[in-house]
């Protein structure tokens, strides 16, 4: 009877289940006239507060000692602003046999946002990586996707991205500014946030959901979903899936090329091949405007599938041979850094 159970190599999350239940709410009840006002104004202060919360968790010490790493956060910076790119970019071939002119902006902009913090540092430490390093790449990869992100879209997406200086400085605002801010009262609130990671974290995921009701209602309310088929959809799962194949073998094969120990390899696959959608649905939100709900698909459809991936090869990570010989990282420490938990960024 045992071996009917269902899997756990392949974990559904059940916050992939309310992100499938608010898009489903934003199709039969979406927000309109004041209610859709009230719900923008309310996921760009909700957006704002959980960079607040980045900032007074991250451990501004273990940053900087991070930086010793630097070979690895290069490379790591590398994979998520420089190849993930190209591989976006070469997908432009692919338009419109297989994607839509929309559905391309969108997958082009999810290989522009930057890594994951909290689900890289689980699958590393799950996996007996270095799990110090995962904390570090991935923190400095949200800091530089904060300029660096909007700045590849102007160049890459151009005008039909929507971007403008306007966009960066609001961009800034609600992401960087809040960090900011965290990390300068962190010596007084980071022991509060700390204590509560686990009622914080709501915050996290709440935030999350209510972007993705406004910007799936403001879909809705334009009628963007019509360009959407589900023959459409199948070809975006199948080049998402490929380009997510690319960078896992790329980042493990590459960092054994480069020279790095098992343990910096495990951060670097983690840390170089995921996408954060925390990041990306604000930027998307402030550059594509109504199109945003098509442009975050991708985005979305991506999240959910790394993380099956990343938890299978985590999980067998953990039972190779040099590993069962080897310390397993402390967990510890990622959590005192990082505070509250989502496996959404």
């Amino acid at each position: 009877m045992k071996r009917l159970r269902w899997p756990s190599r392949l974990p559904i999350d059940p916050y992939i289940l309310l992100l499938l239940g608010t898009v489903g709410l934003a199709a039969l009840i979406p927000a309109r006239g004041t209610a859709a006002d009230v719900s923008s104004g309310a996921s760009t202060a909700a957006i704002a507060f959980l960079f607040f919360l980045y900032g007074a968790r991250l451990s501004t010490r273990e940053a900087l000692d991070g930086l010793r790493h630097w070979r690895l956060h290069v490379t790591v910076l590398a994979c998520t602003f420089v190849v993930f790119p190209l591989l976006g970019l070469a997908a432009r071939g692919l338009v419109p046999v297989i994607l839509t002119h929309p559905l391309y902006q969108g997958l082009l902009f999810l290989t522009l946002v930057p890594s994951t913090v909290q689900s890289s540092i689980a699958f590393t430490s799950m996996a007996r990586g270095n799990v110090p390093a995962a904390i570090c790449a991935g923190s400095f990869s949200s800091l530089v996707g904060i300029i660096a992100t909007p700045l590849l879209a102007a160049s890459l997406l151009g005008s039909s991205g929507g971007f403008s200086a306007d966009s960066l400085l609001e961009i800034v605002l609600q992401l960087l500014v809040p960090f900011l801010a965290g990390q300068l009262l962190r010596r007084w609130i980071g022991g509060f946030v700390t204590r509560h990671k686990k009622v914080l974290g709501l915050v996290d995921r709440g935030s999350i959901l209510l972007v993705v009701y406004t910007a799936f209602s403001e879909g809705m309310v334009q009628g963007i979903w019509h360009q959407v088929s589900p023959a459409r959809l199948g070809g975006l799962f199948a080049v998402e899936a490929v380009i997510l194949a690319v960078m896992l073998l790329l980042t493990w094969y590459g960092g054994k090329a480069l020279r790095f120990g098992r343990e910096d390899r495990i951060a670097l696959q983690f840390a170089g091949s995921k996408k954060s959608l925390a990041s990306g649905l604000p930027m998307a939100s402030v550059l594509f405007g109504p199109q945003a709900a098509l442009a975050v698909l991708p985005l979305m459809l991506f999240h959910q599938m790394q993380l099956i991936v990343c938890a299978v090869i985590a999980k067998r990570r953990a039972q190779d041979p040099v590993a069962a010989v080897t310390p397993r990282e402390p967990a510890a420490p990622s959590r005192t850094a990082v505070g509250t938990g989502t496996r959404s960024g």
